[in-house]
């Protein structure tokens, strides 16, 4: 009977150590007992996701990149508008590189393995990169508004110093208020307890209360994208006023013409570039403006989902001036022929 018990006694602690071994399996840190579990998927899933989001990164970096050569390369191409649009593309290769694959792992594990310290660099600048697109979107829609409407003194005010100026400003600000808000906290005022009870060793998460997440959603998504959008509805009445005189007017000549169909085009583009921009960040925005409301029901998984769809507006940006700028395509076609192929080619571009 004894020999019996300790048979039994042994198999169950036997038992109990396998389960053990198994549940540390699902564990970022499986040594710890404060870790945050993994997320358990099937290996095909798993491999699936990496494989789509390594494409995600890498269109993302090279695709901007080859509009920072382009606008670098060509002196065509260094005009205002083209230095806002070079500068957001180094913000969305930023993007890529420094922000994306990190993002990436987090979100296929479920395990941010890299300390807390790092994650709040991460996360700083996530949100950096975030809205340095968008006020070099707004810029943007300012630049084009006045390029069309008031054509005389964009000319004579508005130079690449002052537009670099500005571009300066939006970075500076852009880092600036990020790091204080992660570094310091303050959008997690009032948290406390539901950051204790959730807090788990390999997780990075940025936590908004109420306030915090809807004024974010509001300054950084909602009023910009009513104000560009007003912006852009101007320029295209004003472009087809411009479009109806030229047409009238046979001693504007074809070159009038044709310099009125690139601006159009070019607001045409840029338009489509914020028109993207906005569907993207909708989706994220309007849950973490709503989730702090309904005592933070949006699920982990929900939350990646919607910060990879966001993050897909920095892979898209490079791919719409490739198939709706002209110049873009030109200078692409130069620049893969010359560098890539081996193909000489002349290094100023021609427009029709």
């Amino acid at each position: 009977m004894i020999s019996k018990k300790i048979i039994s006694a042994s198999g169950a602690d036997v038992m109990t150590s396998n389960e053990t071994q198994i549940e540390n399996m699902f564990l970022c840190y499986p040594l710890r007992s404060d870790s945050c579990p993994k997320l358990h998927h099937l290996t095909v899933v798993k491999v699936a996701m990496y494989v789509l989001m390594v494409l995600m990164i890498l269109t993302t970096i090279f695709g901007n990149l080859l509009i920072i050569i382009s606008i670098s390369h060509f002196k065509q191409l260094q005009s205002p508008t083209h230095l806002i649009v070079r500068s957001l593309a180094a913000s969305d290769c930023l993007l890529g590189s420094l922000v994306m694959p990190n993002s990436m792992v987090r979100s296929v594990e479920g395990c941010w393995y890299l300390g807390d310290f790092v994650c709040k660099v991460h996360s700083s600048l996530d949100m950096s990169f975030c809205i340095s697109s968008l006020l070099h979107l707004s810029l943007i829609s300012v630049d084009r508004y006045w390029a069309i409407c008031d054509p005389l003194r964009y000319k004579m005010r508005v130079t690449n110093h002052t537009v670099t100026v500005f571009i300066t400003f939006i970075w500076l600000f852009s880092f600036g208020y990020s790091f204080f808000v992660v570094f310091s906290g303050i959008s997690a005022v009032g948290m406390e307890m539901l950051i204790l009870q959730t807090y788990c060793v390999g997780n990075c998460v940025v936590f908004f209360n109420k306030e915090w997440g809807f004024l974010c959603a509001v300054f950084l998504l909602f009023l910009p994208g009513i104000i560009m959008s007003s912006l852009y509805v101007k320029i295209f009445c004003v472009a087809r006023k411009h479009a109806k005189v030229m047409s009238e007017r046979a001693a504007g000549g074809m070159k009038g013409q044709s310099s009125a169909h690139r601006e159009r085009k070019a607001a045409k583009t840029l338009a489509i570039v914020m028109g993207v921009y906005l569907f993207c960040w909708l989706p994220f925005f309007t849950a973490a403006a709503l989730d702090p409301f309904f005592n933070y029901w949006t699920p982990a998984v929900v939350f990646d989902a919607l910060f990879w769809f966001a993050y897909l507006n920095s892979t898209c940006n490079p791919l719409i001036y490739g198939f709706f700028y002209p110049c873009f395509q030109k200078a692409f076609k130069v620049l893969i022929s010359d560098y890539i192929c081996g193909i000489k080619q002349s290094n100023t571009l021609i427009f029709e």
